[in-house]
């Protein structure tokens, strides 16, 4: 079966059984040509291909800059190959029956690296009360991949700075607990112990302006943007520190159903536009931690046929 040219199949099918215009069976064999490249690239056979595969040969037809109308014809190609040949017996399951064609709008989400991370939180002034609030602010988006309207409705009493634990109210009124990290936890604390000294914030919200009012989303953003600005970073906002927040998770070999649960997001397919992790990343990720990654076993000549 190895040596079946299954697309020209596909083809032939389309061309002679459905009797497709030539237009139309091209279009088909140039998407389905593309995809076999992919595979091949990949290491991967386009028979056996699943449908978290399939999501990642989408994710990197975005990163090429095709348009969600070309994404989503080459999706429909892929629904109709797979279902050719689970139609003909060759495939027990459709791994492109239920992928999400892109909506109009669809791209790659902008994440920042960790040492550019690392160059953005230098920027605020720690040493002054509002560079203290700046730099929490900042730790928290990116400690817990907050959306910008999450973060500057966070009240004080949603934040457990000993456990590292804060309570995030997301869309639709949904409450979800997010940890924090150490760095976070401990910016927060300074920012805090300011925040107790100043008789002008006595709002019940965490992030606060000098004079004690409610940080806006535009002041939020303003306050990314300069800060990445003056590191001379490009087209950073706060939604880039979720998007980092989410991509980096992933990179260090986090599951996406837990990924998925502190971002809020109700739809795991949501979730999976971040895997465009690096085949570097996803090989170190293996090597770390799939126990026979780097193990070889030398097994002992036998007299055992090799079939049975």
């Amino acid at each position: 079966m190895k040596n079946r040219d299954f697309v020209r199949e596909f083809i032939h099918y389309l061309r002679v059984e459905k009797g497709l215009a030539r237009n139309s069976w091209e279009s088909y064999e140039r998407d389905l040509n593309r995809l076999q490249i992919w595979a091949e690239k990949s290491n991967l056979d386009i028979l056996n291909l699943t449908r978290s595969e399939l999501r990642e040969w989408q994710v990197s037809l975005a990163r090429e800059g095709l348009s969600p109308t070309s994404i989503g014809r080459m999706i429909s190609t892929a629904r109709g190959f797979y279902k050719f040949l689970l139609l003909d017996g060759h495939l027990k399951k459709n791994p492109a029956e239920d992928l999400v064609a892109p909506q109009k709008g669809f791209y790659l989400p902008r994440f920042l690296t960790e040492s550019e991370i690392e160059l953005l939180f230098s920027i605020p002034d720690v040493e002054i009360e509002t560079g203290l609030r700046d730099r929490a602010i900042l730790e928290v988006l990116y400690a817990s991949g907050l959306r910008v309207s999450e973060a500057i409705n966070l009240k004080v009493s949603d934040i457990d700075l000993d456990a590292g634990i804060l309570n995030a109210h997301g869309k639709g009124s949904k409450e979800r607990r997010v940890p924090l990290g150490r760095e976070a936890v401990h910016f927060l604390q300074k920012y805090s112990a300011v925040r107790a000294k100043n008789d002008n914030l006595k709002n019940p919200l965490l992030f606060v302006s000098k004079a004690g009012k409610q940080l806006s989303r535009q002041e939020v953003y303003n306050l990314v943007q300069s800060c990445a600005e003056k590191c001379g970073l490009e087209d950073v906002s706060p939604h880039t520190l979720r998007h980092s927040f989410a991509t980096h998770l992933l990179q260090r070999g986090a599951d996406s159903r837990s990924v998925q649960a502190m971002l809020g997001h109700a739809d795991i397919s949501t979730t999976q536009i971040y895997t465009h992790i690096t085949d570097n990343h996803l090989k170190a990720t293996y090597e770390q931690h799939h126990p026979r990654a780097q193990r070889l076993t030398v097994q002992k000549k036998t007299d055992a046929p090799d079939e049975f």
